[in-house]
């Protein structure tokens, strides 16, 4: 009511229970994509495993959940919040090796 800012302690379970409805669908998502993945690459996946990568890679027990439902490894990639950034660099100082992500 002041305007001011104000200190709240909120529970982790009542931001799990919020983030939940996202989850399910970010999971729903993810088996929709697999159902139309290619065989050759759906195995490669199998074996190596999805990695997460940016701030919601971040979430404690996100991978957990993932690979529980969707029965295939997930793992957080090595300081998620910049993979992104680091992988398009590295495609961007070697157009040659990546030219079909460049339009």
């Amino acid at each position: 009511m002041t305007g001011h800012p104000v200190e709240a302690l909120i529970p982790y379970q009542e931001i799990a229970h919020c983030l939940d409805k996202s989850i399910a669908r970010l999971e729903t998502s993810i088996q929709q994509v697999l159902e139309q993945t290619p065989p050759e690459l759906y195995s490669d996946i199998v074996e190596n495993g999805i990695f997460l990568s940016g701030g919601g890679a971040l979430l404690r027990g996100l991978d957990k959940r993932l690979t529980e439902k969707v029965n295939i490894p997930f793992h957080v990639a090595e300081d998620p919040l910049r993979a992104v950034a680091r992988g398009t660099c590295i495609a961007l100082k070697n157009t040659d090796n990546y030219s079909f992500l460049m339009r």
